[in-house]
């Protein structure tokens, strides 16, 4: 194969047809190159084999192309040898450990609240724990009061051994046959601070629990003769819902002073005038004096501070409610038989009820606790069984949701609270 020079331009060379047929072994030898190779090959083709000198020839310069082009890439390779000896080799990357993607947990649709239909239709539950969190946490710590525990507060006013002559009294023999009935059916009385306990914490107490709340004052004579037997026999306390009025006497203070030493006996608020009562149109002067006269009686004479106020005639309102909150009060207590309590669960009406016109509607006043409903003591055994039945049932009701519950905890709570303690 041999190029011929173009006229004026010795080392320019042209190529017939059959210049275009070059070994294949040449091209494989070039092709074996890397990419930089093949640019310095056609960079040295063009100016060292095409281009060279213009200057004219006088003599035409016949060329080998084969000798040409072996020389080429012979001269190549050598470079090529070169340059991998003097680069450092590169080291294999290591591959990038990518974490799994975190899978996203779609929270469960919580449960309503637990209802019955064992209460008066108006006569519906009211929360009052509104952290959804919070009351799961409180509900689920396997350290406080189980599913289902209620509290059946009753209200006494006077037991009498004569003729029963007015609404609010019950016969002695009555009185024994509820008391008898409370401890065959499983109740245990409990005291105020057991109860306020479990109402803001959930804290244990036993699952069917009664807190006896005797109103007005009562010498001692009056408890050594009605209620002492039951805590002689089952250790049941009893609330006494004391009037501190201004001339109360001093045997009737001191009687009561050694009933609350005994511990037997828990004195709560029950008014200083008692007989004017406490509604959105009483003065914020006649309200410190029922509420902080109260607290400061109690702690002259009884060395302690009641935690809760017994509405004295039934009557309460928004007013008075915000009063006792601000001078500490806890829990406060009206003459409506609602039901019974449990944990963030109080049964309240929100419209007056023209079957029962002398209940207030307790439900707008907007603080549960401090507008808990009690039986009357003339008609508790009566209802004895609705009691138990709505423990049972919510008990159950809330057992069957309890994987919903603890899954929305674990992925909506836990974050911010932890997890619930364990056992």
């Amino acid at each position: 194969m041999w190029g011929y020079p173009l006229r004026g331009c010795p080392h320019i060379f042209f190529f017939g047809s059959q210049s275009v047929k070059i070994k294949v072994m040449t091209f494989k030898a070039i092709f074996h190159t890397t990419p930089g190779s093949i640019i310095q090959l056609g960079i040295l083709l063009v100016t060292g084999i095409f281009l060279g000198s213009c200057a004219p020839a006088t003599t035409p310069t016949v060329v080998d192309m084969d000798t040409a082009i072996t020389q080429v890439v012979a001269t190549l390779q050598a470079g090529e040898t070169q340059t991998a000896q003097a680069m450092p080799a590169t080291a294999t990357p290591s591959p990038t450990n990518i974490p799994a993607p975190t899978a996203v947990r779609t929270p469960p649709a919580l449960p309503g609240d637990f209802f019955t239909t064992r209460l008066n239709p108006l006569d519906t539950p009211h929360v009052y724990v509104q952290d959804t969190c919070q009351a799961l946490k409180t509900r689920w710590d396997p350290h406080n009061a189980e599913p289902g525990t209620v509290v059946m507060p009753i209200m006494f006013h006077s037991i009498t051994k004569g003729e029963v002559n007015a609404a609010d009294q019950i016969s002695i023999g009555d009185f024994r046959k509820l008391m008898n009935d409370l401890h065959e059916m499983g109740f245990e009385a409990i005291d105020m601070q057991q109860a306020s306990d479990f109402l803001y914490h959930n804290a244990k107490i036993p699952k069917r629990s009664v807190l006896l709340i005797v109103d007005d004052r009562k010498y001692r004579g009056y408890f050594d003769k009605t209620f002492q037997e039951f805590h002689t026999s089952w250790g049941w306390k009893v609330i006494n819902a004391w009037i501190s009025h201004p001339e109360t006497n001093q045997q009737l203070w001191a009687d009561n002073v050694a009933l609350e030493t005994e511990g037997w006996v828990d004195h709560q608020a029950h008014g200083v005038i008692h007989n004017i009562n406490m509604n959105d149109n009483s003065t914020d002067e006649f309200l410190k004096g029922e509420l902080q006269g109260s607290i400061d009686a109690f702690n002259t004479h009884f060395n302690k501070t009641p935690i809760a106020i017994i509405w004295p005639g039934g009557d309460f309102g928004r007013k008075p409610v915000a009063a006792a909150r601000q001078y500490g009060y806890q829990l406060g207590f009206t003459i409506n038989p609602r039901g019974p309590l449990m944990y963030n669960w109080v049964p309240l009406a929100d419209a007056s009820d023209p079957m029962r016109p002398s209940y207030l509607p307790d439900g707008p006043i907007g603080d549960p606790l401090m507008t808990l409903p009690r039986y009357w003591d003339t008609d508790a055994r009566s209802h004895l069984d609705t009691v138990r039945n709505i423990s049972d049932e919510a008990s159950d009701y809330i057992l069957k949701n309890k994987s919903i519950e603890l899954e929305y905890y674990d992925i909506m709570c836990a974050p911010s609270l932890g997890p619930l303690p364990q056992n």
